[in-house]
């Protein structure tokens, strides 16, 4: 810039040196001076106006030919231009290439501009979305007006964890024979991207595997009922010869134990194929611990300290029974695991976040690695140890859909040989605070 500014100032200082001279030899100088000055400055002014009239005309064509700094500033405009247009087709190019890579996608890509408005869309989310070339620029909401997905996009587009949100479940807008999963994913200020997968089969499947179980489950309760009276008839009459009380007595257990998992796979069927939304009762949150902890202290029958502590009273509104169960399986696990002797804490405090029903046991802990898989159905860390409590294996897969229903979740901390502390978290809303801590 610096080499520029001094060739221009050499000129402008040869063209007034030689008009001076010019005007010495014929003897008006200074009007030769003026003279070569306003040549040279109409100069300039014409080569600024045709890079000017190039600029306005969109840049079309050859950059027009300039001397002097518009020339340099021209030759620089040209080829910084020319870097940009390589550019450019660079970053078409690469485009091109994500657009031809997500097209080859199962899943359907819908990205989104500012307010959830549709920018672009592979061919596989055009088909399941129903989109046309046209509705560019629509609010997506206008295509896939699920209340679930509204609330989704919107928590999400506010800035939602993204751990916090699980991917919405919907039929396809128009074909109610398909059924997609969508999840919004934000990126930059306020785009975002839309991920659509077709689940019809994986859903049918599970479909199928529910309907299996609960007609199977309901099935099965007339024969158990047949067994278990006969069973019960055969101890308490008398008649059975001696040698076979033993054997009366196992499967007499056996008959319990399997009338408990008929039960507990029935219970989970109705949690999986009900509405999520759950029950509008108003449960209070003492009354019920302590109707639980009377519960665990007869299944302990006095061989465990059980308290109740409950730092501030107030009422959840869902359902009894779903929410007696969830409270009820904690409780029961902790006297299930825990040793003869050790304190099992139940307690119930509140926070910014919500509430917090705690069972807290001395019992012999889980390994980190089992507690991701502890909601799973039938997963066992110990699996003869199960056997002998009794359990059925289901119990926190029912806990898991009880909390999916009242928009809770479950928290799992553990030291193994230290014992446990399972939570069950409640959002604000639904509680409602009644009076003052109660222990």
């Amino acid at each position: 810039m610096l080499d520029r500014s001094i060739g221009e100032l050499s000129r402008f200082i040869i063209i007034a040196l030689g008009t001076t001279i010019f005007g010495f030899s014929t003897g008006h100088w200074w009007l030769a001076l003026c003279s070569g000055l306003t040549v040279y400055l109409i100069w300039l002014l014409l080569q600024q106006n045709r890079f000017d009239h190039w600029l306005s005309n969109g840049r079309r064509g050859p950059a027009p030919t300039n001397f002097g700094v518009w020339g340099d500033i021209t030759d620089d405009f040209y080829r910084m231009q020319r870097r940009h247009r390589k550019e450019k087709q660079k970053l078409h190019a690469m485009l091109r290439r994500v657009q031809d890579s997500t097209s080859a996608l199962r899943e359907g890509i819908v990205a989104l501009e500012d307010d959830g408005n549709l920018a672009w869309w592979n061919p596989v989310a055009g088909e399941m979305l129903r989109l046309q070339a046209d509705d560019s620029g629509q609010p997506i909401i206008n295509f896939v007006r699920d209340p679930r997905f509204v609330e989704h996009m919107h928590e999400r587009m506010r800035g939602a964890n993204q751990g916090d949100l699980q991917p919405i479940t919907l039929p396809a807008p128009g074909d109610d024979s398909r059924t997609l999963q969508m999840e919004v994913t934000r990126f930059g200020q306020d785009e975002a991207l839309v991920i659509v997968r077709d689940i019809t089969r994986l859903h049918n499947l599970e479909q199928m595997r529910r309907d299996f179980v609960a007609n199977v489950s309901h099935e099965l309760r007339t024969p158990l009922t047949v067994i278990a009276g006969y069973l019960e008839t055969l101890q308490e009459s008398g008649q059975a010869p001696r040698n076979w009380e033993r054997p009366l007595g196992q499967m007499s257990e056996q008959t319990v134990r399997m009338t408990s998992l008929v039960n507990d796979l029935l219970l989970l069927a109705r949690l999986e194929t009900s509405e999520r939304d759950s029950g509008r009762d108003r449960i209070a949150v003492h009354g019920l611990m302590e109707r639980v902890a009377d519960e665990a202290r007869s299944l302990s029958g006095g061989r465990h300290q059980i308290s109740v502590v409950c730092d501030e009273d107030s009422t959840i509104t869902g359902d009894a029974g779903e929410l007696h169960s969830a409270f009820a399986n904690l409780a029961f696990n902790a006297v299930k695991y825990s040793p003869d002797g050790g304190p099992i804490e139940l307690r119930w405090r509140i926070d910014a976040s919500g509430g917090h029903f705690a069972v807290k046991d001395s019992g012999i802990g889980i390994d980190p690695l089992h507690i991701p898989r502890l909601t799973e159905r039938f997963y066992r860390v110990d699996a003869g140890r199960s056997r002998e409590s009794g359990g059925t294996g289901l119990g926190l897969a029912i806990v898991k859909h009880v909390l999916l229903r009242h928009s809770a979740n479950l928290s799992i901390s553990s030291v193994p040989g230290r014992g446990s502390t399972f939570t069950l978290n409640f959002p604000s809303q639904k509680l409602t605070q009644t009076s003052s801590a109660t222990t």
